[in-house]
């Protein structure tokens, strides 16, 4: 039995929560973005409990809103009778091609249609980017203003720089992309948790959700910096949730497989160097995959001979909004919509999961991970033990694999170590 949005349920399999609607298969990874090294797991099909069982609808504010997972998650929000505040990034709502199913929604919201009635008075689209502290400020006032709350923070803002170490740091150009990529995934999140975070507390309740990816737990050759974003977010998070605990505002880091938030935002290709093309360093084979990706549609095919005025082809950065091959709608669909269902369920859950990685794929890569460390801390454990001045029972413990007994009559206390001459100075 395990408690779902405030029901008992019974559960053989976790996954159960985050299926189609009832007698459709479970969605899959597509095959264009699939790791070639993890098997699929066969897996049978299982339904989607209803969405919750709250007593009152959640008031949602998003960081930003164009993704095509934010916009599908806003529609099954909107479907439950939920409120959203959705972020809208400037430089993202002036393109025609990012904005075009947001806006589509919100023609739905506005098109009087029966099943879409009411949409429009629980949607509010506020423009604000998290890079600017008081615009965060703005929008998180314009929208207790309109909704008279926030239950749930979800800091879903994303985009991938593609590139070597060596490659980010060839030209000034190049070395703007690492800051630029701090400034999206990390400081423009914070930006807008330090601005809810004095309403959280004052209502002693709310919901930080954080949607990152499997790197926060595996590094990513070809996207250092990306990684690097993400793993300070959650170090970040990881932080906050013990001083927010007594507030009773609880905070969730949701990981889905890393093409999620790859391939529904901006990918950023830096200038490639010839030492790190895959017949000579097959490492950061991503560039090779996501290249592959964007290729599929013709209006985002990248060409390599193609010029830009006034800049080196060498030093030419290239962005693009992947554009998922097949109908719009049904690659996407495939791509999101676990992810889409584990964010509804867990959102503003009484006793919500610190960290959730969402897929079969992402569990797999993350066990297989936790294994190698494992492994290596028990192959170096005596090294890392022999430097302990005072031997404890908790380092015998260490050594042997046993248990430590709390109630055990501590040890004759050891002998004290003489300082010698390397030592002095401490």
């Amino acid at each position: 039995m395990k408690l779902v949005l405030g029901k008992e349920v019974k559960m053989e399999d976790e996954s159960m929560l985050y299926s189609h609607d009832p007698g459709q298969p479970r969605t899959q990874v597509p095959e264009f973005c699939r790791s070639p090294n993890l098997p699929l797991q066969p897996r049978s099909q299982f339904f989607h409990p209803p969405l919750s069982t709250h007593n009152s609808p959640r008031i949602w504010f998003f960081t930003s809103a164009l993704s095509p997972l934010c916009v599908r998650l806003i529609r099954l929000l909107l479907q439950h009778g939920d409120y959203v505040a959705a972020g809208l990034p400037p430089t993202e709502i002036q393109d025609e091609e990012r904005s075009a199913e947001f806006k589509e929604l919100i023609n739905e919201c506005k098109s009087g249609r029966k099943d879409r009635e009411g949409w429009k008075d629980r949607i509010r689209g506020i423009r604000c980017d998290g890079r600017a502290m008081g615009q965060c400020g703005a929008a998180v006032a314009e929208a207790v203003e309109v909704f008279g709350r926030i239950d749930i923070l979800l800091c879903c803002t994303s985009e991938a720089v593609v590139g070597t170490v060596e490659e980010l740091g060839t030209c000034l150009a190049t070395q703007s992309l690492v800051r630029e990529q701090f400034e999206v995934i990390y400081f423009g999140q914070v930006n807008f948790i330090k601005a809810t975070l004095p309403h959280l507390r004052k209502r002693h309740n709310g919901h930080i959700m954080i949607l990152t990816g499997i790197t926060g737990h595996i590094g990513t050759p070809g996207m250092p910096m990306y990684s690097a974003a993400t793993w300070a977010l959650e170090g970040f998070c990881d932080s906050l949730a013990y001083e927010i605990a007594p507030f009773n505002i609880k905070l969730t880091i949701v990981q889905p497989n890393k093409e999620i938030a790859v391939l529904t935002n901006k990918i950023i290709f830096a200038p490639q160097l010839p030492q790190y093309e895959s017949h000579n360093n097959p490492a950061p084979g991503l560039r090779d995959i996501l290249t592959n990706v964007v290729n599929m549609h013709p209006d985002t095919r990248i060409d390599p001979n193609e010029k830009e005025k006034g800049v080196d082809p060498k030093n030419r950065i290239i962005s693009r909004f992947p554009r998922l091959p097949g109908p719009p709608n049904d690659a996407r669909e495939r791509l999101v919509m676990e992810t889409v269902h584990a964010l509804t369920a867990i959102g503003g859950h009484e006793n919500p999961p610190a960290r959730h990685i969402v897929g079969y794929e992402g569990v797999a890569s993350v066990k297989e991970k936790l294994k190698t460390v494992s492994e290596e801390l028990e192959d170096f454990v005596e090294v890392s033990c022999a430097v302990d001045i005072f031997k404890s029972d908790v380092g015998r413990a260490a050594l042997t694999g046993g248990k430590v007994d709390p109630n055990a009559v501590p040890s004759a206390s050891p002998t004290p170590v003489v300082p010698g001459p390397s030592s002095s100075a401490l």
